[in-house]
């Protein structure tokens, strides 16, 4: 974690006005009141400062971690693992080593992917995804190698990994920028606490 405090405090959820309410609408209504373990988490609680921008923010979120993405889940999360390492976000790591977890990642994996796409043991579509994920968080562009190797994935699926990293940067930026904490009960990992 960047920051040991947030520079942006997480909207109360008993003093939402009307459009806050409208935007948190579809974790509200959600079987059980409420998503992220019976409460809303503090990245969405935080975004509600600007009820519009998460209106837009979660419908794009939306298509990202859907089964519209043509990234398996568990590329996906490789991607969107990687892409929060890179950032230097410990939210984004400690929320989504939980879903690449329940989307197929091991836990050797998971470890892996610290190391980048130059570590033993990953095979050529996952180094390949790896390294797109490195070239696109460093430089903002895919090399012609890299692009080749991941022609497996097909047009739609090389779209689709640009547009994980890309949105997973965003999310990075928004975390890291302001302050959102991690919910209580998470355990950030060492290496992202500074």
């Amino acid at each position: 974690m960047r920051l040991s405090a947030p520079r942006i405090e997480p909207v109360d959820l008993d003093r939402l006005d009307a459009d806050q309410r409208a935007a948190l609408e579809p974790f509200l209504s959600t079987e059980g009141g409420k998503v992220g373990g019976g409460k809303i988490l503090n990245i969405f609680r935080t975004l509600a400062h600007a009820p519009k921008a998460l209106t837009a923010f979660l419908g794009w979120g939306n298509y990202i971690l859907s089964k519209r993405n043509a990234l398996s889940p568990r590329d996906r999360e490789l991607v969107i693992l990687r892409t929060g390492y890179n950032c230097r976000s410990g939210y984004e790591w400690t929320q989504h080593k939980r879903i690449g977890l329940d989307c197929g990642l091991t836990d050797a994996e998971i470890a892996r992917i610290k190391a980048g796409p130059g570590a033993d043991g990953w095979n050529d579509l996952d180094r390949a995804m790896l390294c797109a994920t490195d070239e696109l968080t460093a430089d903002h562009f895919v090399t012609d190698a890299t692009w080749t190797a991941l022609a497996p994935l097909g047009d739609k699926g090389r779209m689709d990994l640009v547009m994980t990293v890309g949105q997973y940067t965003q999310v990075s930026m928004i975390l890291n920028s302001f302050g959102i904490q991690v919910e209580d009960g998470w355990d950030v990992d060492p290496e992202l606490r500074k």
